[in-house]
Parts: structure tokens; C-alpha cells; sequence
């Protein structure tokens, strides 16, 4: 659990490149360390460090030793200089049926092909019918239940950064509720957060209620981003994939979200630990893949699509961002970053091709004024407006079944 209202100072003792260096070592142990057929940093809900202590807040299956898991860790961390290992875990109640004969000891192996893979392996009969939760695979799109207040869960997402993804996400956002639509915003830009700011909510923050978060009412936009919860001194998000991806979790299951038709989630770049998680643990309706008609955006843009295939998220199409320059002076108009991209992609994967955006400073001048395009309805509004009903086409036939019965 991240305590986002009370930041602790942490002790300043060492340089920056000795502070880089141990961090790295921890994750190495951490990523290496195996649980059954899991990497324990899978089963990391917060991560703390001072100086040569380390924190590590877990949940682990059932069957788990925390003292093995512990001791074994200390001995793979003191070469590093960690002394002390502080542990708190959270361990489930086993499922019924399950068996005594399940083993109690972890193995003592940081070897992922080694105990992954054991031939001469004895078979025990009476823990075929048990539950086996530490080799339980990752969950899937299609095993998680629709959220009982959110009807459509959209993320607008986008192979690499700077082609605008977080600008066309406010005004999409922003146009599906000019549609009659009950719109929330969710910020997953954990390292780069820019929603309050675009939005002209920058420095307020969300109440708490029964120990969740209200959202922040941005123009009737349900609002939360991690941008909202910490102080505005310009520190850098610096946390480690655990910590950066159990900050999202949270943000997702302990808000307070009113009953809306679209959730939209701006993703940050790329194809991390963020992304993944996402795919596993938030039933996403569909993707945006935000790009530019540039070569190099296209080809991140690609493996973003990928990545949304092979973890079963449906891609909704795809959105050209830059797609024209018409000159202030001369009314000239160009393709300064290339031409029919967007369009190349959406056939290459056989999705539509949402909308083609044009590159104008009014969109940028907006934003950053925290009133967006869609919502002064100036010159530009229409195309985003056009996105959104692109989106609201096609949409429900990959909307998961309601689920009443989710308990918070």
C-alpha cells in the first residue's frame, strides 16, 4: 500500500552512482529469485529501501515460506551490501480441497530453468485434485470480470513518446462526453503524469472517502492521476517496475469511481512492466494506438499492436497524429513527418484507421492552457469528435458482460 498523502524522507548517504548501482543489484536478485514458476518481483507490492535495509511488501501463494524466502534473499542480497531484509507478506487462505502434502519449502534454486524443469521428479497422487497456486498461470483478458460502475474500458496507449498520445487522450476523453457519455479520465503515465495539468486541475487533489480516492471533477470528467497525490516540487517519479505498477493497481481499485460508460487510460510509452500488468489485472475493452505518419514512430507503433494482440486486448484503430501542417503565414500545407502512415498500419493489422489529426499550436496552445481543444470547441474540436464516434461504432461487440457481483 502506498501512502501518497505522507512522503517519508529517505536518508541521503550515499552518492548517486553507488545508490543506481545497489538498486540494480536488488532488482537483478529480486527479477532472478523463483517462487514456483514465478519471479518473485511478480509478487512485489511495494519496495523501500534505506541505505542497507530493504523493505519488500509481498504477496505470495499459499504455500509459501516467508522465513526460506527471507533467509534465501538475505544471502543473496548481503554480497551487495543489504544487512537487513524487512518482510511484510500477505499470504491467501488456501483454496478448499487444497492438500497437506503440498511442499511447504520454496526451492532453494534462483535458477529459472532449474526449477522449472525437474525429470526425476516424484508425482504425489493426492495433490492432483489440489490447488495449485504457485504455478497458477498469469490471468488473462478473458478470465477478468467487467467493473460493476464502468461500462468501457478504453486505453489509448502508443509505441513511443512525443506523438501527442497524452493530447489526443484528454480530447477523445473530452468528445465522448460531448456525446452524452459518462466519461472518466485514469492517468497510468505514472513516471511522466500530465493529465491534471491539461485538464486545469494541476495542484488539486482528491478527497478521500472510507479510504478510497474521489475523483477529481475536471470539466465533468472523473479525474485521477498520480500527478493529483504528490507534491508539486518537480521530483521525478523514480520507482522500480513493482512500485510503478502497484501505484496503477491502486489508483484502478481504490477509487471511488462513479457509474460511467467510458473509463479512458492514458498509457505511458512503450511496452513495460506498466502495459503488462494492465493486461492482467483492468478488463480493457479496447486500444487506441496513437502515432505519428514518421517511419520510426510507425515501427514502435507496431510493436505496440503486438503487444495488444498477443495479450488479447482488442485494438479499437489507430490514430495519425501529425498528419498535416498548414502554415499560419501562407496557408501552405505539408506532411512534415510523411504521409499515409496511419493508414499503412490500420491496413497492415486490419483496423481502422480512426482519424488523421493535424499538427497545429492552437491543439498545444490549449492543452497547455488547461482547456483542450473539444472543450473551447475551436477549429480542431470536430476531428476529435470524429474519433469518438469512430470508437463508438465499433465498440460494443468487444464489451465484456456486466459483472454486479464485484465486492470493494
Amino acid at each position: 500500500m502506498f501512502n501518497f498523502m505522507n512522503k517519508k524522507p529517505t536518508a541521503q548517504t550515499e552518492s548517486p552512482e553507488q545508490k543506481a548501482a545497489l538498486d540494480t543489484a536488488v532488482d537483478i536478485v529480486l527479477l532472478g529469485y523463483q517462487v514456483g514458476d514465478s519471479s518473485i518481483a511478480m509478487m512485489v507490492t511495494g519496495l523501500e529501501r534505506s541505505g542497507n535495509q530493504l523493505t519488500l511488501d509481498l504477496r505470495l501463494p499459499p504455500e509459501s515460506d516467508p522465513e526460506t524466502i527471507q533467509k534465501e534473499l538475505g544471502q543473496l542480497l548481503q554480497p551487495h551490501g543489504i544487512q537487513t531484509i524487512h518482510m511484510n507478506v500477505r499470504i491467501p487462505a488456501p483454496m478448499k480441497g487444497a492438500g497437506s502434502s503440498l511442499p511447504k519449502a520454496m526451492p532453494k534454486t534462483t535458477n529459472a530453468m532449474n526449477s522449472q524443469s525437474n525429470p526425476g521428479a516424484k508425482t504425489n497422487d493426492n495433490a492432483v485434485n489440489a490447488e495449485p497456486p504457485i504455478t497458477k498461470p498469469a490471468p488473462t483478458q478473458a478470465s477478468l470480470s467487467a467493473h460493476p460502475r464502468i461500462r468501457h474500458i478504453i486505453v489509448v496507449a502508443s509505441g513511443k513518446g512525443g506523438v501527442g498520445k497524452s493530447t489526443t487522450t484528454v480530447n477523445i476523453a473530452l468528445a465522448l462526453q460531448k456525446l452524452g457519455n459518462r466519461v472518466g479520465v485514469l492517468d497510468a503515465d505514472i513516471y511522466g503524469p500530465s493529465m491534471p495539468a491539461m485538464l486545469g486541475v494541476d495542484g488539486v487533489k482528491p478527497e478521500l472517502e472510507n479510504e478510497q480516492f474521489v475523483p477529481i471533477n475536471a470539466h465533468g470528467l472523473a479525474m485521477l492521476s498520480i500527478g493529483s497525490l504528490l507534491g508539486g516540487d518537480n521530483t521525478p517519479v523514480a520507482w522500480r517496475g513493482p512500485k510503478a505498477t502497484g501505484a496503477l493497481m491502486q489508483l484502478y481499485n481504490q477509487t471511488n469511481w462513479p457509474q460511467l460508460d467510458y473509463l479512458v487510460i492514458d498509457m505511458p510509452p512503450g511496452t513495460g512492466d506498466i502495459q503488462l500488468t494492465l493486461a492482467q489485472r483492468i478488463p480493457v475493452t479496447g486500444a487506441v494506438i496513437v502515432t505519428t505518419p514518421q517511419h520510426i514512430a510507425l515501427l514502435d507503433a507496431q510493436k505496440g499492436i503486438e503487444m495488444f494482440n498477443k495479450t488479447n486486448i482488442p485494438v479499437l484503430g489507430v490514430v495519425e497524429n501529425m498528419a498535416l501542417h498548414t502554415c499560419s503565414n501562407c496557408n501552405h500545407t505539408e506532411s512534415i513527418f510523411g504521409t499515409g502512415g496511419g493508414e499503412k498500419i490500420a491496413e497492415q493489422y486490419q483496423v481502422p484507421l480512426l482519424g488523421q489529426l493535424p499538427l497545429a499550436s492552437a491543439i498545444r496552445a490549449q492543452v497547455d492552457k488547461g482547456e483542450p481543444s473539444v472543450l473551447v470547441d475551436d477549429d480542431f474540436a470536430s476531428y476529435y469528435l470524429r474519433i469518438a464516434k469512430n470508437i463508438e461504432t465499433n465498440i460494443n461487440k468487444f464489451a465484456k458482460p456486466a459483472d454486479d457481483k464485484r465486492i470493494f
